[in-house]
């Protein structure tokens, strides 16, 4: 199996840490984090996407008429 040991982990470490920098390696682990974060809050469905249409209010009808409808005579 591809097993990985903590001394191949810190050698993996020291040279992603060479490679971008000290500086970057914090935005790294931040973005990481809340990468997992949001997956596992997606794996748990509670925060679903409401995707019924907003009604919008009288005076902001839009201005083209939906498809399939001629457009109204002046």
């Amino acid at each position: 199996m591809c097993g990985v040991n903590i001394q191949e982990a810190l050698i993996i470490l020291f040279v992603v840490a060479l490679v971008l920098g000290a500086g970057r390696l914090p935005q790294i682990g931040d973005g990481l984090g809340r990468a997992v974060r949001n997956f596992k809050k997606s794996l748990k469905g509670d925060n679903e996407i409401d995707v019924t249409p907003k009604k919008l209010p009288p005076n902001d009808e839009p201005k083209h008429p939906p498809a399939g409808e001629p457009p109204p005579s002046s």
